[in-house]
């Protein structure tokens, strides 16, 4: 795959290099609709609307990813321990998993860079 010629710039930098968007930059973080979540490279489905909230993190927050939809993997790349999540199909990098959210729901937060989404309404 040329992932250069198919996705953004933006895209390439945070799916393929591991970067990471502005807070509050992306379309999906006020985002409400009722559908899924696509990987941005790939169209593999992440998360469904239902499991989305506000954590008021500046990122699109989920308590829950798809099964078998990503992977985790260490992120030591702040000098900070993290867990990133990347796309289980493309291995593109979405963004990180925190133990911080909704503890009704499991307690994880996945804080996932919007630019690395798409969204299909259902």
């Amino acid at each position: 795959m040329d992932w250069k010629k198919k996705l953004t710039n933006e895209q390439y930098h945070i799916l393929r290099e591991g970067g990471t968007e502005k807070p509050f930059s992306s379309e999906f973080v006020g985002h409400d609709k009722k559908g899924k979540y696509v990987c941005a490279g790939c169209g593999n489905v992440l998360f469904d609307s239902k499991t989305k909230f506000d954590s008021h993190c500046g990122w699109p927050s989920f308590w829950d990813a798809k099964k078998d939809s990503v992977e985790l993997k260490k992120d030591e790349s702040l000098e900070i321990k993290r867990v990133g999540v990347v796309c289980s199909k493309c291995g593109g990098h979405l963004g990180h998993v925190f133990d911080d959210g909704p503890k009704d729901h499991g307690g994880k937060r996945f804080c996932i860079n919007g630019v690395a989404l798409g969204f299909v309404n259902s």
